[in-house]
């Protein structure tokens, strides 16, 4: 009996505070006062589809006259029966929580108003407070909501609450969780949906449409019910929502997560001055879903690929130890060349798990990818395609006596070897005497032009992509090649609008200056060609047929660290890394034409690009067929399996200018 007595006095309190409390003092604080909530400001893709939201609470404010009359009646009818006639604090309720509670039953008794101030006022009244020390928290809470009562319309308070909910996964309010778990604005929910979303307050988590579909819809059921007792639906429409299945929206309502991109948007508004983060604001952005839907899949794939092979020692990511992300990462960044506007961006496998993003702010040795800067300065230098360098071991002395031998992945020496030849096999002692012969400041001051921002060190191992690199730096300065020489800068936002619809931010086109003329970048894209077409990036072919032109390089650094592949069609310029973030060997073998220029192809054919607008010639080239074995003209004897068409500038023709590098290396003539 004492302890029935004490519970009864618990549970009978609030009722007491509820009769006591004076109703024209404000509560401390003014916790009375419905004070506006951030929002969060609404990216978009390139289509209008959403990808995103910014804010530390997702949320945008609805008006209730935009709802149709079921959505806040369903609340109403299982969260506070008797809104329309308490004045913030429901006696009959509280009376009723404490016969339940007697009866072993627990529930509450807080009306929608108290919810409100509670929400609003988190700093002032603790919700989570119970029991005894309970007390002065529901006698202020009580205060407060009769308070807001008397400055505030029903209309209003149920606005504000609508607009405040929490409704699981940083989704409040009404307009996010509609979007989020249907697809559609609050405005265009049904009867079912409605009741769905007002089984969630209870308990978010558990009552998840997308998560626990069945708890839902019978919370649903019950609430519909309800609306059936209090005479806001009739039985036959109740039937008929009870009918419909719970059907939400995959991928949170998004078009596609793309959380890495989206952070980048947010880092570049707040740079410009737009508080995108304080809410409110909708960007539209160059993202194409598409894409990034089939950079991110073959990312997975492909790094999933890589863990299964035979020799992979390392970490995998399906079983890596919880709180670790010490296992094999990746990036993609895919741009169109014609804008630089950037239409995918994966910046690693897992963003909840490790959100550094490894396309923008990673730097990682490019290697063999470095090298189409050296072979573009070559040709600009008037060394033809056809010059004959030596693949051979070469042994420099690059500082204080300090000796720099080159050599290649396979550790064989093919002997003389055309450029086109040696870019198509990457062969590393060629790049360095090109470094060598056109002067590393050269090549340096091309890769500045081309976009490159970080330092690239004059040593000769850099023409071998020994200086670090942004990814994204090295994407754009590839745009050179497909746009004959005119580099573009990434663009990733197109405008930023306010509440209002004006336009805060709007941002254009932005090219560089020419890098190079247009028909030394159609040299050597045309041998950036040959890379995938028969040279190291040939994977790419598995997945894009040979009817779809594209250039590309692939990358491996030393002890096979980090592998690329770098890519270029007519509407799309494309850049993959794989490696660690704490750099070690990926397995023995790694490169970047098995490993990397995989998940290219896998991105491309997924997406449907590389079927632009065909590539063009510049005029003024001139053209001969060759010997792709020696470099000199094809003749009657030159089997038709070694017969191609070469690209020179006027004056490095063959019969104009005989260029043999190995005069240029002072090796002597041809014998």
């Amino acid at each position: 009996m004492i302890f029935r007595s004490t519970l009864l006095s618990v549970l009978a309190a609030p009722l007491l505070l509820a009769q006591q409390a004076p109703a024209s003092k404000p509560a401390t604080g003014e916790a009375w006062q419905i004070i506006p909530l951030a929002q969060s400001s609404l990216v978009y893709a390139r289509d209008g589809s959403l990808i995103g939201e910014i804010g530390r609470e997702w949320r945008t404010s609805v008006s209730i006259r935009t709802l149709p009359r079921y959505l806040p009646q369903a609340f109403i009818a299982v969260e506070d029966q008797r809104f329309y006639q308490h004045d913030g604090v429901d006696l009959v309720g509280i009376a009723g929580a404490v016969k339940d509670n007697l009866l072993g039953a627990s529930r509450g008794a807080s009306t929608i108003t108290q919810q409100l101030v509670g929400n609003l006022h988190p700093d002032l009244i603790d919700r989570s407070e119970r029991g005894l020390a309970g007390l002065p928290r529901k006698l202020r809470e009580q205060r407060a909501a009769r308070e807001m009562e008397r400055h505030y319309t029903k209309e209003q308070i149920l606005e504000a609450y609508l607009n405040t909910i929490l409704f699981g996964r940083n989704w409040y309010g009404i307009e996010a969780a509609a979007r989020h778990y249907f697809g559609k604005s609050a405005a265009h929910v049904t009867l079912a949906e409605a009741a769905s979303l007002a089984a969630l307050p209870k308990g978010p988590a558990i009552y998840d449409p997308s998560r626990h579909p069945d708890r839902n819809r019978n919370r649903r059921d019950a609430i519909l019910d309800l609306m059936v007792a209090q005479k806001y639906i009739t039985r036959e429409q109740a039937t008929a929502a009870k009918a419909q299945k719970i059907v939400t929206v995959a991928n949170g309502g998004l078009a596609f997560s793309a959380p890495w991109f989206v952070e980048v948007v947010r880092a570049q508004m707040e740079r410009a001055g737009v508080p995108v983060a304080q809410g409110g604001f909708r960007v539209m952005t160059t993202l194409d879903p598409t894409l990034q839907n089939a950079a991110w899949v073959a990312l997975v794939e492909g790094t999933a690929a890589v863990e299964a092979r035979p020799g992979y020692r390392n970490p995998t990511y399906a079983k890596h130890p919880k709180g670790s992300t010490d296992y094999l990462q990746g990036m993609v960044v895919a741009m169109d060349p014609a804008t630089g506007d950037v239409r995918a961006l994966v910046g690693g496998r897992d963003f909840a798990a490790a959100p550094f993003n490894r396309a923008v702010n990673g730097v990682r040795q490019p290697g063999s990818a470095f090298k189409p800067f050296v072979y573009a300065r070559a040709i600009l230098d008037s060394i033809p395609a056809n010059a004959i360098v030596p693949d051979t071991s070469l042994e420099l002395v690059v500082d204080r006596g300090v000796l720099y031998r080159p050599g290649n992945a396979d550790g064989e020496f093919l002997g003389d070897l055309t450029l086109r030849e040696a870019l198509t096999r990457s062969r590393n002692p060629v790049a360095v005497q090109l470094w060598q012969r056109v002067t590393g400041d050269s090549v340096v001051a091309l890769a500045r032009r081309m976009g490159i921002r970080s330092y690239i060190a004059p040593w000769p191992s850099s023409a071998i992509g020994a200086s670090a690199v942004q990814p994204l730096d090295l994407v754009a300065a590839f745009t050179a090649f497909p746009n004959l020489g005119v580099p573009v800068e990434p663009r990733f936002v197109v405008r930023a609008e306010d509440a209002a619809g004006r336009i805060v931010y709007s941002q254009g086109v932005r090219t560089l200056p020419p890098a190079m003329p247009a028909d030394v970048a159609f040299i050597v894209r045309e041998m950036l060609r040959d890379v995938v077409d028969r040279g190291t990036a040939t994977a790419v072919r598995r997945y894009v047929p040979y009817s779809v032109p594209v250039a590309g390089k692939t990358g491996t650094t030393d002890d096979n660290t980090d592998v690329w592949f770098l890519g270029a069609t007519s509407d799309l310029v494309a850049g993959v890394w794989l490696g660690f973030d704490r750099p070690r060997p990926i397995m023995p073998g790694a490169a970047g034409g098995t490993l990397a220029a995989p998940i290219f192809g896998q991105m491309l054919a997924r997406s449907g690009y590389g079927r632009g607008v065909p590539w063009t010639t510049p005029p003024g080239l001139v053209t001969a067929e060759l010997d792709r074995a020696s470099g000199a003209l094809a003749d009657a004897r030159t089997p038709p399996d070694r017969r191609y068409l070469e690209y020179f500038l006027p004056g490095t023709e063959p019969g104009a200018l005989r260029v043999d590098a190995r005069r240029l290396f002072g090796w002597g003539p041809i014998p």
